[in-house]
C-alpha cells in the first residue's frame, strides 16, 4: 500500500477514471448501443436528480436524501462508478438515519464524482 494515500482518498488514476466501462457493458449484456441509450437517459436525468438532492439537503429533507440518493446510486452502480456510488450511498445513509451531519460535505463529494463521471460517459457515446 502506498503510504502517502489514505483511503479515502482516490489515486490520481481512480480520479480519472470515474467508470468500468467493461461492468457498464456487461450490464447491458455487451450491447454497445444500448450502452450508448443507458447512458443517454442518465445524462438526461441525472442533473434532475441532482437537483432533487440539492434541494432535500437545503430542506434539511432526510427522507427525500435518502430515496434520491438511493435512486441516483442505483443509476450510477450500471457504469461501475464505484466514487459516485460511494457518495450515493453515503447520503442515502444520512438520509435513512435521520442524522444529517456532515450533510452538505457528502453532497458535495456526490456533485465531484459526477461531475469527474459525465466526461467518460460523453466518450463513450460519442463512439
Amino acid at each position: 500500500m502506498n503510504a502517502d494515500q489514505t483511503p479515502e482518498q482516490p489515486s490520481v488514476e481512480q480520479q480519472l477514471q470515474q467508470l468500468d466501462e467493461s461492468l457498464a457493458l456487461s450490464r447491458v449484456g455487451g450491447d454497445v448501443d444500448l450502452l450508448r441509450e443507458v447512458i443517454e437517459l442518465f445524462l438526461d436525468d441525472y442533473p434532475n436528480s441532482l437537483k432533487n438532492i440539492r434541494n432535500a439537503v437545503s430542506a434539511k429533507d432526510a427522507t427525500s436524501i435518502e430515496h434520491e440518493a438511493h435512486t441516483l446510486k442505483g443509476s450510477v452502480s450500471t457504469f461501475g462508478a464505484r466514487r459516485a456510488f460511494e457518495a450515493a450511498l453515503a447520503l442515502e445513509k444520512l438520509g435513512r438515519s435521520k442524522d444529517l451531519t456532515g450533510v452538505e460535505e457528502g453532497f458535495s463529494q456526490l456533485e465531484d464524482a459526477l461531475h469527474a463521471l459525465v466526461p467518460e460517459l460523453q466518450i463513450i457515446q460519442a463512439r
